[in-house]
């Protein structure tokens, strides 16, 4: 799970001055984290069935009460003698018993072991969760970091075009250029300066989507670090059969299913319990007094055996009833290792997909800028138009804008690929 931190943390710098506060990666989750109010609910369920599995432990031992009484009579009343007098009287008891369940059909076994499965599940959905806000943060993270360079590629494109302006400005006060060609210029600007302003826009919309997962009230200061080099920790792609292999064994979708498996069998066995009888032991010490005479203590130690008969079916059903759900759970576990597979297949699908892109968009900037070179030095010489130009100056920030596209969208695949893992 740290993974996915780890490789875009780990180098991040400040670059220049900061006016706002630059937000790592890892601050940003542990952020979300603390804010989010699904992984609350879930902490409060989990912390729920912490209290039923000690519960469940602590039925097993003997319980322990203790009674008392005091009254008073007016009037007639009966004297120990068996006479009655006129006699104002008082009369005091109390008493102190205990009872274990000595036999149950082993039914408090299946009850701690069924509250485990039921803790266990909880703690496999808390992480499940907690693993999808980390991937949600990333996410948007990388967006932001992907529209910053988008508008870094904007921005370029704009100071080449402003930069060719004051060249051309100087060729046209010395006769040397039409001044027609010079206002072409100053459209591609205007062109290019939209495009900028629509890449910051952009930007700030990323922005405004990372604040609102992070649940921050106020995020006009809010910014983030710009890592030095993403791809420089780059993992090689695994095996597919290994990626998958390794989803099973630590994937917390797959251990939720299994627990509650298992809290369905347990059930099951539960049910079943109800068929024997239940043996329980109990003991009882009481005394009192009458009018202030003590009477003697009575001590009471017995067995209770309690053996079903005939409940009208109603065990025979649970029993039914639990077998049922357990197979829907099995079913369950079935599903979603069959959707991991399917996940896992199409995660390694598209990252080597994303490389290949990656790969071959480098491959067309380098080209893109060979041929504006090429172009710029025609139009220099009065060889080409300013369209031509233009064109090989649109088609290199296409190429450009395409690199930074498709390296973030392979740096995300391997990112889900890792988090499989």
């Amino acid at each position: 799970m740290k993974k996915i931190i780890f490789v875009i943390s780990l180098l991040s710098v400040f670059i220049g001055a900061n006016a706002q506060q630059k937000w790592t990666l890892q601050q940003c989750v542990d952020t979300a984290l603390a804010n989010n109010r699904n992984i609350k609910q879930r902490e409060i369920t989990r912390k729920t069935n912490e209290i039923a599995y000690n519960q469940a432990r602590l039925n097993l031992l003997p319980n322990l009460n203790a009674s008392a009484s005091q009254g008073w009579s007016f009037g007639r009343s009966q004297m120990a003698d068996g006479t009655y007098q006129n006699i104002n009287s008082n009369s005091t008891s109390f008493s102190v018993s205990t009872g274990i369940t000595l036999f149950d059909g082993l039914r408090m076994k299946y009850n701690i072991d069924q509250a485990m499965a039921n803790l266990k599940a909880s703690d496999a959905a808390l992480a499940k969760i907690k693993e999808d806000i980390i991937l949600s943060v990333s996410t948007a993270y990388l967006q932001v970091l992907l529209n910053k360079e988008l508008v870094n590629v904007a921005d370029n494109q704009l100071q080449l075009t402003q930069a060719k302006i004051e060249t051309q400005r100087s060729l046209v006060q010395a006769g040397k250029m039409a001044e027609g060609e010079l206002y072409e210029l100053f459209a591609q600007e205007s062109k290019e300066q939209l495009s900028k302003t629509q890449a910051e826009n952009n930007l700030k919309l990323a922005i405004l989507d990372l604040a609102q997962i992070l649940e921050l009230e106020n995020f006009n200061a809010f910014d983030i670090e710009i890592p030095e080099d993403l791809t420089a920790s780059e993992l090689a792609i695994l095996d597919v059969d290994k990626i998958y292999q390794n989803a099973l064994n630590n994937r917390p979708e797959v251990k939720n299913a299994e627990y509650q498996l298992q809290s369905g069998e347990q059930n099951v066995k539960i049910a079943k319990s109800y068929f024997f009888p239940t043996l329980s032991f109990g003991a009882n010490v009481g005394g009192g007094s009458y009018n202030s005479v003590s009477t003697p203590l009575n001590t009471y130690l017995g067995f209770s055996l309690s053996v079903p008969i005939f409940n009208k079916m109603e065990t025979r059903n649970q029993v039914k009833t639990a077998k049922l759900n357990a197979d829907n759970y099995k079913l369950n576990l079935d599903n979603t290792k069959i959707e991991l597979r399917k996940t896992v297949q199409q995660a390694y699908f598209n990252a080597t997909a994303a490389k290949a892109k990656w790969d071959a968009a480098l491959k067309s900037e380098q080209a893109s800028k060979e041929a504006y070179r090429f172009a710029n030095q025609k139009f220099e010489n009065g060889k080409a138009t300013v369209y031509e130009l233009f064109q090989a100056k649109s088609n290199l920030s296409q190429s450009e804008s395409e690199v930074v596209q498709s390296k973030y969208e392979y740096i995300f695949r391997l990112k889900i690929l890792e988090l499989l893992q």
